[in-house]
């Protein structure tokens, strides 16, 4: 089946409202094999609404609108999707009752607003709603049926599991989705695209078809694999194989197959070695520090931290020379390393982290332009240290350091776990 779903309400055009309740519609129909095609956002216009609809109708098998059944003038949804359907709207007495009976029980007098509630189109089922006064409505209409649903998720909620229960798991045919995700970093988009397309193109004929939908953000790229399948075993072992050929494809970029971010990668490598870690931050201001930390049991690994944002914090507190600063700037290789060092040698844990470089948006040179930062990791079998350029803004350039910073400590770590270089 493919669905669209369709949010209503003007308020979720503002910055003040987010439309959550398509993620857990999404989720509910992803369980049963259903797949969202489109989702889209309209405000309490009737003739912005019915375009949509018409346009979802066109090619969905199942429109799920949510919001816009209340009583007054701008809630739209119920009028709409009746005059697009050419269904008359008659009153239903039963929810008129039942909405009587609800404010009569608080001590109230029902206000003859609220018989909106009770006009239903000709045909279609009523929903009842235990949390709310608006029923939900499910709409039949052979090729097509469409769900109206109240947008308070606590009045959504329990209708649309009983929706997705009695009336959509049946048509699926026992039909579900099952997802893999790949994470990967120090790559671009389009390079691991170039790498993967000969890959993924191949799982289109098979037995259990696999698509795979590729997502960038700084610092980080996903590949999303799901398949479509009423055997659960066929599938899972379908995925694995087509995990299996991206990761021999991708190689070490690839650092997640199983959701785990990158900082619980490198906190397992550390626990399962015995190793602890320092990190020592200069413009990242302590965000590799806190991701580290992030992930539950973190102190059986991270020693210290230090934030050096100054010079004089570099001399005093790590023991940088004063010489190699005034050589090389702040921003060089050789500091990063000498920040590197110094923090393993003050904590005395297995793995030193320096990271040093311009934030911005000031502070860039010609020869060190804003987002350059230098990192530098050293280990008892091995140092390495590498000079960056990442775009962005200040908030970007720091998320993309301590990423860069975790994936050179994780591969290390990987190359050391290999055997190709071992801890005395």
């Amino acid at each position: 089946m493919k669905a669209c779903v369709v949010a209503v309400g003007s308020e979720l055009l503002t910055p003040f409202r987010v439309d959550t309740n398509s993620l857990v519609i999404t989720e509910k129909l992803n369980a049963i094999g259903c797949e969202v095609r489109l989702k889209a956002v309209v405000g309490d216009d009737a003739h912005e609404l019915a375009s949509v609809l018409e346009t979802a109708l066109g090619f969905a098998d199942l429109v799920v609108c949510t919001g816009g059944l209340g009583p007054t003038q701008d809630d739209i949804t119920r009028d709409t999707v009746a005059r697009v359907l050419e269904m008359p709207l008659v009153l239903d007495e039963t929810i008129e009752e039942r909405l009587r009976q609800r404010f009569a029980r608080r001590g109230l007098t029902m206000a003859e607003i609220n018989r909106r509630q009770a006009m239903v189109p000709l045909g279609a089922i009523a929903l009842e709603n235990l949390n709310g006064t608006a029923p939900g409505l499910w709409i039949d209409r052979g090729d097509v049926a469409v769900l109206l649903l109240p947008g308070p998720p606590r009045e959504m909620g329990p209708i649309l599991d009983h929706v997705v229960t009695e009336y959509l798991a049946p048509k699926a045919g026992g039909t579900r989705l099952f997802r893999r995700v790949l994470k990967i970093t120090g790559r671009t988009e389009s390079d691991v695209d170039a790498t993967a397309q000969p890959v993924y193109t191949r799982w289109l004929t098979r037995t259990v078809p696999i698509s795979t939908t590729i997502l960038a953000s700084l610092g980080q790229i996903e590949l999303h694999l799901t398949a479509a399948s009423s055997a659960e075993d066929e599938a899972r072992v379908g995925l694995d194989e087509a995990v299996r050929e991206l990761q021999a494809a991708l190689g070490t970029s690839v650092y997640s197959s199983d959701g785990s971010a990158l900082e619980d990668v490198v906190g397992h490598l550390l626990r399962g070695r015995g190793l602890t870690v320092a990190a020592a931050e200069s413009c990242t201001g302590g965000l590799l520090t806190s991701r580290l930390t992030d992930v539950p049991g973190s102190s059986a690994y991270v020693e210290r931290a230090a934030v050096c944002y100054s010079n004089r914090s570099k001399v005093e507190l790590l023991g940088v020379s004063e010489s190699v600063l005034d050589a090389h700037g702040a921003v060089s290789e050789p500091v990063a390393l000498a920040m590197a060092a110094g923090i393993r040698a003050a904590a005395g844990a297995d793995v030193g982290i320096g990271v040093t470089g311009i934030a911005g948006p000031g502070g860039g040179t010609p020869e060190k332009p804003v987002g350059t930062v230098a990192i530098a990791v050293v280990t008892p079998w091995e140092e390495k240290v590498l000079v960056f350029w990442f775009p962005g803004s200040r908030d970007q350039v720091k998320g993309q350091a301590t990423q860069a910073a975790l994936n050179m400590v994780r591969l290390l770590l990987q190359k050391a776990q290999r055997g190709v270089a071992k801890r005395p």
